[in-house]
């Protein structure tokens, strides 16, 4: 599948126990949707690692807060160890047409314009951290800094991917508070 036409839904850690379960970074909001066993992911991988272009999802489960995901390509340690770092990526065609109108993926937030309300640049995005609670967007901010911002509909009003951008609704001072 082209580049532009997949979204980003995982990236794989490190192997848990021997039968080629590996832990992953999460990258969307839902993932007892996108792992599914049986669903297959195209692969992103270290040149030379010998990866298959793409797995099947085996068993997935969570641990101790973290997923934990099997392969049918992969079945022992061995095999687990020689995916570290490996991206895993669903059609992004598909996904639209299971996804609700406010579910957003970093792939797609990444280098948004960040405006206030009124138009006025705030920066750009150039992350998004997902947690427990709520979802932060990082952002750039035109001076040079860094912000995390709620990801949250009170201060992110409007995610317009056509346009280009996000409007930030920031309280007094959130911009400041956090920024690095």
């Amino acid at each position: 599948m082209p580049a532009d036409s997949r979204l980003l839904v995982a990236r794989i850690g490190k192997p848990h126990g021997l039968n080629g379960e590996v832990t992953v970074q999460t990258h969307t909001d839902d993932p007892e949707a996108r792992y599914v066993p049986g669903v297959t992911y195209e692969t992103q991988a270290v040149a030379g690692s010998g990866v298959p272009k793409s797995l099947t999802l085996r068993s997935a489960r969570l641990h101790q807060q973290t997923w934990l995901l099997g392969f049918e390509e992969i079945p022992d340690r061995t095999g687990a160890e020689s995916l570290r770092g490996t991206r895993l990526f669903i059609d992004a065609e598909e996904a639209a047409a299971e996804d609700e109108d406010d579910a957003w993926y970093e792939d797609e937030l990444v280098g948004l314009a960040a405006v206030d309300p009124q138009g006025a640049a705030l920066g750009e995005v150039t992350g998004l951290h997902t947690g427990a609670v709520q979802d932060q967007l990082v952002l750039r901010l035109t001076n040079g800094s860094e912000a995390l911002v709620p990801f949250v509909e009170a201060i992110v009003p409007e995610v317009d991917i056509a346009a280009g951008r996000v409007v930030v609704d920031a309280p007094p001072g959130l911009l400041e508070l956090n920024a690095e």
